[in-house]
């Protein structure tokens, strides 16, 4: 199943857009309950404005406010690129620390960012469970677990490190394009032959074809 999520999404990457550890921190802390796309989309002012931990730390909380007010729990999320902000100045001298450990205990940073965080900004080989992770893994049968910890420790297992990355972010884009939540388009799907829950979403090719989301849907 992984070679044919690799021969259909060969180019995968993340689809925030970012230039240093830190603005993808910000970035994906920003992204909770809200799309990529979106988040790109006012990322730019808000880096612009606020590059460094330093800036965003002496940033007006009712500032940042503004500049994320369209991403939904913008008073939740100003406090928090605020506060791990503050707490990178405090704790770890301005640098994003590359280690998860360290990153958890960050304000609004919790496993899934932290594995973003680890596999795209210093290359180490990271599973990240969101709701699409989780949600193919039991529909393939990787996992039966809705815990996310246990999720990422089920399909570790079947597939070697250094894949990590690069098949959470296949399982990720596949889930928003192909494999949706409410009604998956099973009869556009590459993996239609071999997935145990093929027919749990519309199986006519035509028909699922119009639910399949593209590159541009995202961008």
């Amino acid at each position: 199943m992984y070679r044919v999520l690799t021969r259909y999404y060969p180019d995968v990457h993340c689809e925030l857009d970012f230039k240093t550890p830190f603005q993808l921190l910000v970035a994906t802390v920003l992204s909770a309950q809200c799309t990529d796309k979106r988040v790109n989309q006012v990322t730019p002012a808000l880096f612009k404005m606020y590059r460094t931990p330093s800036k965003m730390a002496a940033a007006p909380i009712s500032k940042l406010e503004e500049l994320i007010h369209s991403l939904g729990f913008f008073r939740a999320k100003a406090r928090n690129i605020k506060g791990l902000s503050e707490r990178l100045i405090t704790g770890y001298g301005a640098k994003v620390p590359a280690h998860l450990d360290d990153l958890v205990t960050l304000p609004g940073v919790g496993r899934k960012t932290a594995n973003v965080v680890l596999a795209y900004a210093f290359g180490i080989p990271s599973i990240t469970v969101d709701t699409h992770f989780g949600r193919l893994s039991r529909r393939f049968e990787w996992s039966d677990s809705e815990d996310p910890a246990k999720v990422e420790q089920d399909v570790g297992a079947l597939f070697p490190e250094k894949e990590w990355t690069n098949l959470s972010q296949r399982m990720i884009w596949h889930g928003r394009r192909i494999c949706h939540a409410r009604k998956p388009a099973c009869g556009a799907c590459p993996l239609a032959a071999l997935c145990p829950s093929f027919g749990i979403g519309e199986v006519d090719k035509i028909k699922a074809s119009l639910l399949v989301k593209r590159d541009k849907d995202f961008r």
